[in-house]
């Protein structure tokens, strides 16, 4: 029996910013990924997989464990009989809080060296979420060796393993997306800053916003096969905007550029990845409306998504990070 489709991405209710990020990273996937904070229950799961499932099929070579998009491109551990490319589904995978490091980054097939006594890799979830999504629930609790692997790998987009015999290396090129609930712990700060956006995520407040969510949970569980088709046509229209934005390439004058460049000096940025993350961010978003040109009202808009996680702590100012960034925006904007 076939795994049943995921709830489409256009039918979820709210949680716009959460949305408007998912896209802006299909659209343009060097953002770096999404971390989404807040309650539970509040679909944040539901809007990765749904997004993925609406994005249009990425090419590949049949049966190659990385995805790879040519022959050339093929690792040389992998055995791929059948060479044809086909079409296959935006990857979308889950790393569990208890994954090994062997099943995160791959080891020693086992089988074959006792059956065949041939030293050969088993790929791993770095291998399978290639080209696509890595999704990971309640990632202020992963464990610290696991965060470093995933440092090194989003750092160089290459997985490298070198222990039991093994020297391999393959692309692992993913949007990395977390979700988690920050009164359960923080992020490590090495981590945080490998996010290009971060959004925060809440619970309907109102009673009829709370009752569409149960009404289209409903009906897609009891349901589905007519829930799915009333849905479908919006699913569509998404993914050809995005096919549309993908190739549009607004242009970043000056102007945005030191906007960019004012804002983060106005919250007292480190480094350069909060300009370089908020340009790409207003690119995308300038692509998805169809702008010729970055504007200020297109960087003014990601900012908080762009950089409320790379804010220092100041112990003296208990305003929330979208506050503060409220405030810069005056200041540098004025």
């Amino acid at each position: 029996m076939s795994a049943r489709p995921p709830f489409p991405f256009s039918a979820i209710v709210g949680q716009e910013e959460m949305k408007q990020a998912l896209i802006l990273t299909a659209i343009d996937p060097a953002i770096a990924g999404v971390l989404v904070f807040g309650d539970r229950g509040a679909g944040k799961s539901t809007a990765v997989r749904g997004l993925a499932a609406l994005l249009p099929p990425i090419e590949a070579v049949a049966g190659c464990p990385v995805s790879s998009p040519s022959v050339s491109a093929i690792p040389d551990w992998a055995t791929v009989n059948d060479r044809k490319l086909v079409k296959k589904p935006t990857p979308v995978v889950d790393l569990p809080l208890g994954a090994t490091e062997d099943r995160v980054t791959g080891a020693l097939d086992i089988e074959r060296a006792l059956t065949r006594g041939e030293k050969a890799y088993e790929p791993g979830l770095l291998a399978r979420a290639n080209r696509g999504y890595l999704y990971i629930d309640e990632v202020n609790l992963l464990e610290d060796h696991i965060v470093d692997l995933l440092l090194d790998v989003a750092q160089s987009g290459e997985n490298v393993v070198e222990r039991e015999g093994l020297s391999i290396r393959h692309p692992a090129r993913f949007v990395l997306v977390g979700s988690g609930n920050p009164e359960e712990g923080e992020l490590r700060p090495q981590l945080l800053d490998r996010f290009g956006l971060s959004v925060e995520v809440s619970s309907p407040k109102t009673i009829d916003e709370r009752v569409e969510v149960v009404r289209r949970r409903d009906a897609y569980e009891t349901d589905h096969d007519a829930f799915m088709k009333k849905w479908k046509p919006k699913d569509s229209k998404l993914r050809k905007a995005i096919v549309a934005a993908r190739e549009r390439r607004p242009a970043a004058p000056d102007a945005a550029l030191r906007d960019c460049a004012a804002l983060c000096l106005a919250m007292g940025a480190d480094g350069l990845r909060g300009e370089l993350t908020l340009l790409r961010a207003a690119r995308a978003l300038a692509a998805w409306e169809g702008a010729e040109a970055v504007t200020r009202d297109h960087v003014r808009r990601m900012a908080p998504s762009a950089l409320r996680h790379r804010l220092r702590r100041d112990p003296l100012d208990e305003a929330g990070s979208t506050v503060r960034i409220e405030r810069a925006i005056a200041e540098a904007f004025a």
